[in-house]
């Protein structure tokens, strides 16, 4: 039985291909290439690259190979392109994730691992969040992935399909070997655009209002590391394996990071200076926004290992500074 990893090219993608190989899964991975990349996958990975709107590509996949589950990671992702472009994130988010239900429907594929985000939730009314709280989503990103979570729930009523949904906050790091890590175009996420400073890619890196209501006046956030999220979804796919039924689980350590922390955390990371500007607040952004992964921890049994924020950032330099220019090295 083989597991196919929808989006395996990408960045949290690609690190779950590595992780689920690594537990001796047999894994197929199909992505257009959009945003992934070719050479985040070892060599000898079975790929098909295409689009997961395309039904007849589905179709190929789950006829030449025995697929028990699909982890789904296909998705855009940028908060400010989903503002401006809402329609390309509903017709990219929503409707993949109606090509591969429908897929799975027809080739009687029962599991599902979905990759969602914390943006379901919106301006959280209390910290940590709970997957009991509202989700009012502020962005068509966040929207985009709430209607899918609501796709699958309905479509597994009906069609006996069970899924995990795994709303991560934060995602930071990479691989402990250096040989894959985040490489976005644009860049969006702070930690790489931190350690462009010491890679001489800009002069400084922009904090976005100091100003809020917190210890030193910079948002705070939860970051998770990038292969203890890859283990939550091997973890979750034994759950499913196990006999458990359809749920949500939060991934992120617990804990809130502020902007400030995480560049002095990259300072002694990299031991390099790392000046930085303040500029004015970015609208949206909330003070704090910090996970409660207990359920996952009780029910999953999934427990971070990289927690040391200073790590999670060595492990990003080692890839950046050995991969200055991402896969083009």
């Amino acid at each position: 039985m083989s597991v196919l990893i929808c989006g395996g090219a990408g960045y949290i993608g690609s690190h779950n291909v590595r992780a689920f190989t690594a537990h001796g899964e047999d894994v197929i991975v199909i992505d257009n290439l959009a945003t992934g990349h070719r050479a985040s996958l070892p060599e000898n990975i079975k790929f098909y690259e295409g689009d997961i709107r395309d039904g007849l590509i589905l179709d190929k996949i789950f006829t030449e190979n025995n697929i028990e589950a699909v982890i789904h990671f296909c998705a855009f992702s940028l908060v400010g392109e989903s503002v401006e472009k809402p329609l390309k994130y509903f017709n990219n988010n929503v409707g993949g994730m109606i090509s591969l239900l429908e897929a799975m429907q027809r080739n009687n594929v029962k599991r599902i691992i979905f990759s969602s985000t914390a943006a379901t939730y919106g301006e959280p009314d209390k910290i940590p969040i709970l997957e009991t709280d509202p989700t009012r989503p502020t962005n068509p990103y966040g929207e985009s992935k709430l209607i899918m979570e609501k796709m699958i729930h309905w479509a597994g009523l009906q069609h006996n399909i069970k899924y995990v949904a795994l709303r991560y906050f934060n995602v930071a790091g990479a691989w402990h070997d250096g040989s894959i890590g985040e490489d976005h175009h644009p860049e969006t996420h702070l930690v790489p655009l931190i350690l462009q400073v010491p890679l001489g890619k800009r002069k400084s890196i922009t904090v976005y209002g100091n100003d809020y209501n917190t210890p030193d006046g910079t948002c705070i956030r939860d970051y998770v590391h990038v292969e203890d999220l890859a283990k939550a979804h091997i973890q979750a796919l034994e759950y499913l394996r196990n006999g458990g039924s359809s749920n949500i689980f939060n991934l992120g350590s617990g804990d809130g990071y502020s902007v400030m922390e995480m560049i002095n955390a990259a300072r002694e990371a990299t031991g390099h200076e790392i000046p930085l500007e303040i500029g004015s607040r970015r609208a949206g952004d909330p003070a704090r926004l910090v996970a409660d992964s207990h359920k996952a921890h009780e029910v999953l049994g999934w427990v971070p290992e990289i927690t040391d924020m200073k790590d999670i950032i060595a492990s990003a330099w080692k890839w950046h500074k050995s991969h200055p220019e991402g896969y083009k090295d």
